[in-house]
């Protein structure tokens, strides 16, 4: 027997591993509330009780399910099933709409069948909502969610959580995982998000090892490539199953001011076309040009007009032809509400359908506790005549309202953002791209391939349509230089790994396994996993830049009092159960500056550290409002932030912004969302999303800082003022 101290290798199943207690086949656990927030407590095994019926299973000759209820298979889905009974970890890329998600609904109902527990992970709060709203819809599943700002049933045997809440849990809540089989991750290809992706490659290298996966991607380029990975760093056989197929097919067309709508057979010809204009536009501009240098005025001339196209006339024609309902997609909030306005006027229901609607608001207003005034608001009247929109920056309740027009198909003409394409089911007939260029973060570029799959995917309502339509609106000069021909090939992007350990990953890997471990992290790592295709320059080269960044890291961290050598110090012990913002908080713990302040104070602090302002111009803030706290909180991180980049990391971490402060202490006094509009440069969903990211980062905090300190009362005092009214996400996915 080997020595049970010693540390594993990462994502190596040991041969001696002790069996697992597990719950006996049919045991079900009794509702219960779990607490807020990754702290919650385990599932404990209920007593003995009868075992949930299970779907009608029909088997071919080869054992193999083909039909599960109401849903005859197709062929990737039993083939993915086929691997889940086997025991295999089961990567699953398939494109939008096609049914990759039954394979994970399977999975945990096979689970739950059998007595045992499944984490259900999702990239978006969104999403995890509407798949806690789908397994709750089943009365034989028990289901809980976890996504930071709400908690409702910890302890379910189908639990929906976030990635990063799951990546907390791995490392600071063992006990939530041990008795776990499966872990869905949907939409995994998100691991190579410039973000947070490397939150997903932490979760698939640290997992326990007796856990599966189950992996939905959309379609991507080296699917392979990631299910080797997959297979390698964990100890079951993992299986790609890749379909490219559409259960219903897609229709690609263009459309343009000067040739109307076409299809890809005529882009030769519309591109000539519009290079014409575009070549008689520019002569005439050199034209104006020489006639005002040759009449002494100077330098100067008209610029070009902003090539907008304009995408009613389409839309005029998606009427006439019968192909609503419809997603417009921009990229911008602003255009999204530009183009619904522009658009607000058609009339798209007939007197029967706007009965309904009447009715279906009426019933939203009950179920939401909305006062009757809410019925005369923009949604609500807009809706009316069948338009809405839908983004971000809209107050959570409001969007849930767009949501549930939108699938009870009253809604015909949704305009919206990206991100009601990723996972949410709510396909439409058509799909308008009114823009193909969007910013990435750093610069204004051409969609990947994949983005655009993932948004027209949701043209063509499976068993419904013959089709889906994807139309993109286009201007001459977006005709002539977009890369039509690659997005409407369909062949997608690689992922590519984002792995860099976090400080607290790094802390919490320090102090389970020493510091001279963490090379073998990175070695797991996606990242060195592509290296190998390369040259042997280039693998060690990237090696070199791993060690780098690690030794960057630990050096920061020594710095800051930390980790002392091999041990990790009292102030690392409490950074190490911060991920996010663990410098940051730990900082300001230490610094002394958040002793003797009031709980408002500590909202503002945190609101701050959250907060990012959106625009170029920082909104002034009176000094009366703790502006010496705020002075010494960014005094304080300014000098964190000087010292990584004195050691070249990168990205450096997140400085305070102070934007939200007069706002959030009126929410904290009371004051109705309402009133805050002049208080702030941020949308009312921003607003609401920055509150609850700061009570989670709150309960976080208080979670690691020792139960005497007072500061944990102060906290909870302070989370109590501001989670009220829209910023509740308990009482609203409650209600809902």
């Amino acid at each position: 027997m080997s020595d049970p101290n010693e540390p594993l290798p990462f994502g190596v199943m040991p041969d001696d591993l002790p069996p697992r207690k597990r719950p006996r086949a049919g045991e079900k656990p009794t509702p219960t509330e779990g607490d807020e927030g990754s702290g919650a407590p385990a599932w404990t095994p209920p007593n003995q009780g009868p075992a949930p019926p299970r779907k009608e299973e029909v088997f071919d000759a080869k054992g193999r399910v083909i039909q599960w209820g109401k849903f005859t298979l197709q062929p990737f889905q039993i083939k993915a099933i086929a691997a889940v009974r086997a025991g295999q970890n089961v990567l699953v890329a398939a494109p939008t709409g096609a049914g990759k998600t039954l394979v994970a609904e399977y999975a945990a109902l096979d689970a739950v069948h059998r007595g045992r527990r499944v984490i259900y992970t999702a990239p978006i709060k969104a999403l995890s909502s509407q798949k806690y709203r789908d397994f709750k819809e089943d009365p034989d599943v028990h289901v809980g969610i976890m996504t930071g700002d709400v908690t409702i049933s910890a302890q379910a045997q189908v639990l929906v959580m976030t990635t990063e809440i799951l990546r907390n849990a791995i490392f600071e809540n063992a006990e939530l995982v041990e008795q776990v089989e499966y872990v869905v991750f949907d939409e995994v290809h998100f691991l190579d998000d410039r973000e947070r992706g490397m939150v997903w490659e932490e979760c698939l290298i640290f997992l326990p090892p007796h856990i599966r996966l189950i992996c939905l991607s959309a379609t991507i380029s080296n699917v392979t490539e990631l299910g080797a990975w997959i297979g390698e760093v964990r100890p079951q056989k993992s299986v790609v199953i890749h379909e490219e197929s559409r259960p219903v097919p897609l229709s690609h067309w263009m459309h343009t001011e000067a040739s109307g709508t076409f299809d890809p057979g005529r882009l030769k010809i519309a591109r000539k076309k519009a290079q014409e204009i575009l070549d008689a536009e520019r002569s005439k501009r050199r034209g104006e040009r020489r006639r005002r240098r040759g009449g002494g005025r100077g330098r100067g001339g008209s610029r070009p007009a902003p090539d907008r196209p304009d995408s009613r006339s389409l839309i005029d024609e998606l009427v006439e032809q019968d192909r609503l309902p419809a997603l417009v997609f921009s990229f911008s909030r602003k255009d999204v509400e530009r183009l619904a306005h522009q658009n607000q006027r058609r009339e798209l229901l007939n007197s029967q359908d706007v009965e309904r609607m009447h009715q279906l608001q009426d019933e939203l207003l009950a179920i939401f506790q909305l006062p009757r005034k809410f019925l005369r608001g923009e949604i609500m009247q807009m809706a009316l005549g069948g338009v809405a929109y839908h983004h971000a920056g809209l107050l959570p309740v409001h969007k849930e309202l767009v949501e549930r027009m939108f699938t009870a198909g009253l809604i015909k003409l949704l305009f919206t953002t990206e991100t009601f394409a990723l996972g949410i089911n709510m396909p439409a007939r058509s799909v308008i791209f009114s823009q193909l260029r969007k910013f990435d973060g750093i610069s204004f570029d051409w969609l990947r391939t994949r983005d655009y799959l993932q948004m027209a995917g949701r043209a063509g309502r499976q068993g419904i349509d013959p089709k889906g339509w994807v139309y993109s609106v286009l201007g001459n000069r977006d005709l002539v230089e977009a890369p039509l021909e690659r997005l409407f090939a369909g062949k997608p992007e690689p992922v590519t790994s984002r792995f860099l350990l976090s400080y607290s990953t790094i802390l919490h890997l320090v102090e389970a396994a020493g510091r001279d471990r963490l090379q073998e992290a990175f070695d797991c790592s996606f990242a060195q996993f592509q290296a190998r295709g390369g040259s042997k320059k280039a693998r060690a080269h990237q090696r070199d830049d791993q060690r780098r960044a690690v030794k960057s890291r630990l050096r920061f961290l020594e710095s800051l009092g930390y980790l002392e050598g091999e041990e990790v110090s009292p102030r690392g012990k409490i950074a190490r159960l911060l991920s996010g913002h663990e410098v940051q908080v730990t900082q300001l713990l230490f610094s002394g500056c958040l002793e003797e302040i009031p709980p408002q104070g500590l909202m503002v602090i945190f609101v701050g550290l959250i907060h990012e302002e959106r625009g170029r111009f920082r909104r002034f803030v009176p000094n009366k409002l703790f502006g010496g706290l705020r002075g010494e909180a960014t005094a304080i991180l300014s000098q964190a932030g000087r010292q990584e980049h004195r050691l070249g990391i990168e990205p450096a971490m997140k400085q305070p912004d102070w934007g939200l402060t007069e706002a959030a202490a009126a929410w904290y006094e009371g004051a109705p969302m309402e009133e805050l509009e002049d208080l702030m440069d941020a949308t009312p969903g921003d607003f609401c999303r920055v509150l609850r990211m700061s009570i989670q980062l709150m309960r976080n905090t208080k979670r690691a800082i020792d139960v005497s300190w007072d500061l944990g009362e102060k906290l909870d005092e302070a989370i109590l003022a501001i989670n009220r009214d829209e910023i509740d996400a308990r009482r609203q996915l409650r209600l809902g």
